[in-house]
């Protein structure tokens, strides 16, 4: 009896650890329908060089963090000569020179020396047809961001955290990277204490994104405003990107909390902007917004000025009406505490959501309570 009572334990083990890695719900938005790995057994890696194999190889993956890489100290360091575009305070980030960033466009900054963790400055490439899953709050990466990049589809990351790269330098390295990519899903991540990006789309196409239910933690020693406010929050810079921004934390930032140009359709929905010293939304040439359903709170600058992109920021009911002909519904109202201005209701480019995949959209008055339960990783 003993020995059938240890058999019934350890397939009632298997069956819970089974359970426990399977992918929550599915994405709304732009990114919906996408699969990552599938079916495919999980993988557990148990190094930072497995860890690395897994995501880039060319098969069908699901693989299940179960434990914290720290992949700081794994590539060396480098010392060099950086520069100090903000001043050199002690909760003002320093700049790597980058590419010659510091020679080119701030020579008048005064040079500074900077030694950086060199696993930093490139995330790890993600090859298509990958899920990567946190298993509770024991999935994390250190030092290393993720990287979905040449032509990489069909990915889908969910309950981890990212953090801790390089956060006193400017160059210093991204969490997340996406960049001529397609069908990608970040859903439960937490990203805090970065150098640069939280989530950056690059210049290349990165066609359909949905970032849902995340939390991009700002807190930070070092910031480019020297208030331990974090400035490079989300950068949308792509080429004909469309983005679903849906039920994410965005806290403790004080710029690019999006910046949104190149050429890209954001849809911003059942956000929860809190703490901002500076602005959240950057729209520049290009950039094409759509905001409802949000909560800005203590966030003096909404959207920086000038804008030189569009937004329809849902000012009203009446004008809200107007979105029912591409959203095949009305457009949901924002709100606000202790907030800036936040009104302008550009109509010219809501046809580009015609035919599109479109996130829900529930009252404001129910995200803050919602936001705070199920943002991040651990969350699920």
């Amino acid at each position: 009896m003993g020995v059938i009572m240890k058999y019934i334990a350890v397939v009632a083990a298997m069956a819970a650890q089974a359970s426990a890695i399977a992918v929550s719900g599915a994405a709304e938005g732009f990114a919906k329908g996408v699969t990552g790995g599938g079916s495919a057994t999980p993988v557990y890696p148990s190094t930072t060089a497995e860890l690395v194999s897994y995501l880039g190889d060319s098969s069908p993956r699901v693989i299940v963090l179960t434990k914290t890489f720290d992949f700081r100290n794994t590539e060396g360091t480098t010392t060099g000569t950086g520069c100090a575009p903000w001043g050199t305070a002690s909760a003002c980030q320093l700049a790597i020179n980058q590419n010659n960033w510091c020679t080119n466009y701030q020579s008048s900054a005064p040079s500074v020396s900077v030694t950086y963790d060199n696993a930093g400055s490139l995330g790890i490439t993600i090859a298509s047809d990958k899920t990567i899953l946190g298993s509770g709050s024991a999935g994390i990466i250190k030092g290393k961001g993720l990287r979905i990049v040449s032509g990489a589809s069909n990915i889908i990351i969910q309950n981890i955290a990212v953090t801790d790269i390089n956060p006193k330098y400017v160059w210093g390295g991204d969490a997340i990277t996406i960049d001529n990519a397609d069908m990608v899903w970040i859903d439960h991540v937490t990203t805090a204490r970065i150098g640069r990006q939280h989530i950056v789309l690059g210049t290349d196409a990165s066609k359909r994104v949905t970032i849902s239910n995340s939390y991009i933690n700002g807190v930070s020693d070092y910031s480019a405003t020297c208030d331990g406010y974090h400035y490079w929050g989300i950068l949308l810079d792509g080429s004909s990107d469309l983005v679903t921004l849906k039920g994410n934390y965005i806290y403790h930032t004080s710029g690019r909390a999006p910046k949104v140009t190149g050429n890209t359709l954001l849809h911003a929905v059942n956000n929860y902007w809190y703490s901002n010293s500076g602005h959240a939304f950057e729209i520049g040439s290009g950039g094409y917004v759509l905001a409802e359903g949000n909560v800005f709170q203590n966030i003096p600058t909404v959207v920086e000025a000038p804008i030189s992109g569009q937004l329809f920021s849902s000012p009203d009911t009446t004008t809200n009406a107007k979105c029912s002909s591409y959203l095949g519904r009305s457009c949901v109202v924002n709100g606000f505490g202790s907030s800036g201005t936040f009104s302008q209701a550009d109509t010219g480019f809501l046809s580009g959501f015609s035919g599109k995949n479109i996130a829900s959209a529930a009252a404001s008055t129910t995200v803050v309570s919602s936001v705070i339960a199920n943002a991040g990783q651990g969350n699920l």
